[in-house]
């Protein structure tokens, strides 16, 4: 195991606020807009999310670093997040199954990041103040030079991001014998999304994110997803388009996190962005159907407004947050479609909404044994 040598770093907010630490990851200067996550475990699978793309992620679990790398444990082809804070960052693991540090791995990602801050201050702070752009550096320490820096980076808000994560052409997933064909629109999809999914009788073909509802059809699936994603919903008229029209054929629609927040923007609701997000795998969230309360996997720094849904008369609230009486789940009352904010295949998290992808599923096979049985009358 190799060891590094760590140099001082800074971490500087868009109000000014700065928190002197050591390097970890690439020595270099990175931006984005500062958001935190509550999770104890999963730290790779959280820096592979593609949802965390633009963004600096404070980790609040005291170690990070602590169980290595593992060149399995992702949830996309690279690292998403744009830099890194921590508070014990460290070079050294026992887990046998790791194949490489984390230093090791943030190096071949070039990713960089800061250790040694008091990470709970920070936490408090963005709590109070609310999300916004930072810039962390090891290689420029000059809290004016940064600042001059940090005024050129642009606000979340507004920002069109699934483009730079989607695939640039369609691929497959699964077994092609599966039992069902699923399109999936890549907004910025999960790997255990599609794990999911495959598990459950499906073979995928995985759309861009600005394919049109006919490219998707004319490859005759029995149910469309719509991914998770970064960036601003309100921005992406073109998946709005294709979901309209996915609801305009009545087929089996899913949508998770981003996918969630397009299907209720072509239901005619509104979104905002949110003073500090949901991010972690501690999140409770009540099922209104079933009265249970299920522990959840988030990551959005967007919801949906919960308000706007009262005027949609075929619209159903099917999930509530517990914490914050967010919109998490809905429903369309007179089309096969429903949605939720957070992350039910988890990865990291719990598995406890987990049957929301038997429900897809399900779907899928009752619309299957309907068609069925019109072909069958009308030979």
């Amino acid at each position: 195991m190799k060891y590094f040598d760590k140099v001082p770093a800074v971490l500087l907010l868009e109000d000014g606020t700065f928190f002197n630490g050591q390097s970890c990851g690439k020595i270099g200067t990175i931006t984005g807009e500062i958001c935190f996550n509550t999770g104890m475990t999963g730290y790779q699978e959280v820096f592979t999310d593609p949802s965390y793309y633009g963004q600096i992620l404070v980790m609040t679990n005291a170690h990070i670093g602590n169980y290595g790398a593992f060149s399995e444990e992702v949830e996309s082809g690279q690292v998403q997040i744009s830099g890194l804070v921590t508070k014990n960052f460290t070079n050294a693991y026992s887990r046998k199954l790791a194949d490489r540090s984390l230093q090791e791995y943030l190096l071949e990602e070039n990713l960089v990041g800061i250790s040694d801050v008091d990470t709970r201050a920070i936490v408090r702070h963005i709590r109070s103040k609310g999300a916004m752009n930072a810039i962390i550096s090891s290689s420029e320490l000059s809290i004016d030079v940064l600042q001059k820096e940090l005024e050129k980076v642009p606000s979340m808000a507004g920002l069109e991001l699934s483009s730079k994560v989607t695939t640039p052409e369609p691929y497959y997933w699964g077994d092609p014998k599966a039992e069902f064909k699923v399109a999936v629109l890549d907004l910025g999809v999960k790997r255990n999304i599609l794990r999911c999914l495959e598990e459950r009788g499906c073979y995928l073909k995985v759309f861009p994110a600005k394919t049109t509802f006919e490219e998707l059809q004319s490859w005759e699936p029995d149910g469309y997803f719509i991914s998770n994603g970064p960036g601003d919903p309100a921005v992406m008229d073109y998946a709005v388009e294709t979901v309209k029209a996915i609801l305009e054929e009545d087929q089996p629609l899913f949508g998770i996190c981003l996918g969630h927040q397009i299907m209720c923007l072509a239901k005619g609701l509104k979104t905002y962005k949110m003073h500090h997000g949901h991010r972690g795998i501690n999140h409770p969230v009540i099922n209104l159907e079933t009265g249970k309360c299920e522990i959840t996997s988030q990551n959005h720094g967007f919801g949906v407004d919960r308000e706007s849904s009262e005027s949609v008369k075929d619209l159903e609230v099917t999930h509530v947050n517990l914490n914050d009486d967010t919109l998490e789940g809905m429903r369309i009352v007179n089309k096969q479609a429903f949605s939720v904010q957070f992350h039910p295949e988890a990865s990291a998290g719990p598995h406890d909404s987990r049957y929301l992808f038997d429900d897809f599923i399900e779907m899928i096979r009752q619309t299957a044994s309907k068609l069925s049985d019109v072909q069958n009358q009308l030979s």
